[in-house]
This record gives structure tokens, C-alpha cells and sequence, in this order.
């Protein structure tokens, strides 16, 4: 039988008198009727939905502490722990290695066709963990697969999440969990370290430990069906059993040229139209994030659209990146004559002492000062003072 999945979750939402989850999971299944042609059918269903009585459903979510009208929140801080949102695909670019792709296509599969694998014991839980260094479109997976799944997107703060307050932590997951087990979802914790960290720390507290127990039982409550997908930027911190609870690990890599390319064709579009550019943007942005590239591109059109110019400035782009560069670094650069010489050093056949000078309004002697090169070097660096030396060597 197809759709056994929504079929369970609404015979257990009439079983326990739970209204609010007996309609989340009817109206997903009209979506999947829908959407495989059965038209008929789905308006079926959609039709007694229409009819159910929206107010029954909330007073009993209400009574259980989870309503859909008003969101989980930490007994603290009374601060929201989860945020829903509906991406769609067409707001969200995601450019991944080949091998990273198909990965993820297995994990789509998987859960479009959990029933069909559940049937012959195949089926794997719905759970995935994504990690690896700030800025390389973690958060963006998670909202694509959303995307792709059709299906809402909880996001868990897990630093909202964690209470000062003994014991609240373990009970503001379990309301978390609670409200996602009601409803056709992709849940999401964020920053997941800050609640898997490793037992046995000689710094932990008692606390810490319960809130990782707690959530390993939540997990392993949750049902398969259920999407859970964790990312972390530490997954060395991570406690040893919370990896067995993933079927599928994604490491997010930094982007490789390929990958560069295509963010710094997409991210710029026509705004610069040399070919050679973008390839020297490539080479010189290796071991950049997607996330700082997008931030460079934004800042050179940003900068190309005050000035109503139809087109970016080249080396005003490469200074952006190059700074951007040096603060991911931890290289502050507080001057001008700190940026030059940092430029200097960093790309010098794209930082000439003539380029520099055109930059930043300025002589090429005041730039040869400030980066305490020879004058002979000037416009052309220390590459023609080499020639000219290899020049005098022959002659002799």
C-alpha cells in the first residue's frame, strides 16, 4: 500500500484523539495524491479537511503545550526555540561536488520512497548530519531539501534552546520534538553542538550530560519518517553516540575551482563580462567560502550601482576580496597602508605598484615607500627587476 507513512500518522491521530495531527498528516497525503495525478481523490480529502472543526484541533495541541499558532519556547527566556519557513527551490542556488550530489539524491530518495523501502526492511530513519567550516551553504542544503521535499522547515536555535535553568533544556526538546512529531516536516537544529557536545568532559556539569541523554531518547522517539537533519561547524565536538543516530554524514567542503566558478558566474552574472576575470577571480579566491564570495559579488554591484556604472570595477573587486581574505584570516587591516601592503603580498602580479597607486588616488612612489620596495621594482614588481637582472647577467 502506497502512503502508508501519512495512513499511520492519521490512524494514530483518531486513536489518540489528536485532531491537529490527523489533519497535518491528511493534508500532506492530498499533496502526494495530488502531485502523482490523483486529483479526485485528493480534492476528496481536502474537502473533509475543509470541514473539520480548526478550533477542536487547537485547543487539543493547546492542552498538550503544542499549538501551531503559537510556537515552542524556552520557559527562560520565553523566547521562541523554532522557526518555520517555506523555501521554495527557485530562491535558492546550491552548488555541490559530484559525489556530495549523489549523496544527497540518495537521501532524497530515501525519503520520497520510505514506504516502498519500509515494506521490504530497507528503509533507513530520515536523518541527516551536515558539517564542516562556516560559510560553505550548510543552512542553504538544509532549506533546498525542504525545497525539494515540499515540506515546511523548523528551524531549531539550539543556543536559544539551552536554559540556564536546571532541567528546562531537556523540556524545551522535548517540546520541540513533540511539535515536529505533529506535522509534515523537515526539523532542523542548528548549531548542534551546542547540544551533542561529548560526554566525559572534566569540565561538564551533570546538566550537560542529561541534555545530550535527553537527546538522544528524543531522537530515538521520533519517527523514522520523520526528517531530522543536524549541522555543526565542530564536528570533532560532537558526542561519539550522536553519529550512530545519523544515516547519512555530509561533509561540507570549502569550494574546489569548479565550484568557485560557478558562485562567481552566478553571484556576478553580467556585471563583469571578462571571461579572463573570472578566472583569476577563481585562482585568487582559493580556500574562500561560498558565503564570502557571495558577500564580495554583493559589495562590487552594490558599489557599480551607486555609481551608475553598468559594469563592476575589476580591481576594485579583487581589493574587496583580498580584504575579505585577510579578515577571514584574523588579519586586521585597520589602514590603508596596512591594506596595501597586505594587498602587496598577497596577489602581486594583480597588485602591481601602478595598480595599487590608481586604487587608493595616489603616486606610485608613495606606494613604493609605503611598501618598502625598490624604486626600480615600480609598476611591474619585483618580476621585470628579476628580468632586468637576468638581462645584465647575459650581457656580462
Amino acid at each position: 500500500m502506497e502512503h502508508i507513512s501519512e495512513v499511520l500518522k492519521i490512524l494514530d491521530g483518531a486513536l489518540k484523539s489528536n485532531a491537529s495531527l490527523a489533519m497535518s498528516y491528511a493534508g500532506l497525503l492530498a499533496d502526494k495524491l495530488h502531485d502523482q495525478g490523483d486529483r479526485a481523490q485528493a480534492r476528496m480529502i481536502r474537502e473533509r479537511l475543509a470541514r473539520a472543526p480548526a478550533a477542536v484541533a487547537s485547543a487539543q495541541d493547546a492542552e498538550r503545550g503544542v499549538s501551531f499558532s503559537s510556537l515552542p519556547v524556552d520557559g527562560e527566556s520565553r523566547l521562541h526555540t523554532v522557526d518555520v519557513s517555506q523555501p521554495r527551490s527557485e530562491d535558492i542556488h546550491l552548488v555541490l561536488p559530484n559525489a556530495l550530489e549523489r549523496r544527497v539524491e540518495d537521501f532524497l530518495s530515501g525519503v520520497r520512497h520510505y514506504d516502498q523501502l519500509a515494506r521490504v526492511g530497507a528503509a533507513l530513519p530520515n536523518r541527516m548530519l551536515v558539517y564542516g567550516p562556516p560559510g560553505t551553504g550548510k543552512t542553504q542544503l538544509v532549506r533546498w531539501l525542504a525545497a525539494q521535499l515540499n515540506l515546511p522547515l523548523l528551524t531549531v536555535r539550539c543556543d536559544t534552546l539551552v536554559s540556564s535553568l536546571l532541567g528546562q533544556t531537556s523540556r524545551n526538546l522535548r517540546r520541540v520534538f513533540d511539535y515536529a512529531e505533529h506535522r509534515p516536516c523537515v526539523l532542523f537544529l542548528d548549531e548542534f553542538d551546542a547540544l551533542a557536545g561529548a560526554r566525559g568532559n572534566e569540565r561538564d556539569v551533570g546538566e550537560l550530560q542529561r541534555v545530550v541523554i535527553a537527546l538522544l531518547q528524543n531522537m530515538d522517539a521520533l519517527s523514522a519518517s520523520t526528517v531530522l537533519v543536524a549541522a555543526t561547524n565542530h564536528e570533532r565536538l560532537l558526542d561519539a553516540a550522536v553519529w550512530r543516530r545519523f544515516s547519512f554524514n555530509l561533509p561540507m567542503p570549502l569550494p574546489a575551482d569548479d565550484a568557485r566558478r560557478a558562485l562567481w558566474g552566478r553571484f556576478l552574472g553580467t556585471m563583469v563580462s571578462d571571461p579572463q576575470a573570472i578566472e583569476e577571480l577563481v585562482a585568487a579566491s582559493l580556500g574562500a567560502s561560498g558565503a564570502l564570495i557571495e558577500q564580495v559579488s554583493l559589495d562590487g554591484k552594490r558599489d557599480a550601482v551607486l555609481k551608475h556604472a553598468g559594469l563592476i570595477d575589476v580591481p576594485g573587486l579583487f581589493r574587496r576580496l583580498g580584504i575579505s581574505m585577510a579578515l577571514a584570516k584574523g588579519v586586521a587591516l585597520s589602514t590603508e597602508e596596512e591594506e596595501m601592503q597586505w594587498l602587496r603580498q598577497w596577489q602581486p602580479q594583480v597588485f602591481t605598484l601602478r595598480a595599487l597607486a590608481h586604487l587608493y588616488d595616489t603616486s606610485t612612489r608613495q606606494i613604493t615607500n609605503i611598501t618598502k620596495e625598490k624604486a626600480d621594482g615600480n609598476s611591474e614588481g619585483s618580476d621585470a627587476a628579476s628580468r632586468r637582472k637576468s638581462n645584465r647577467t647575459r650581457r656580462k
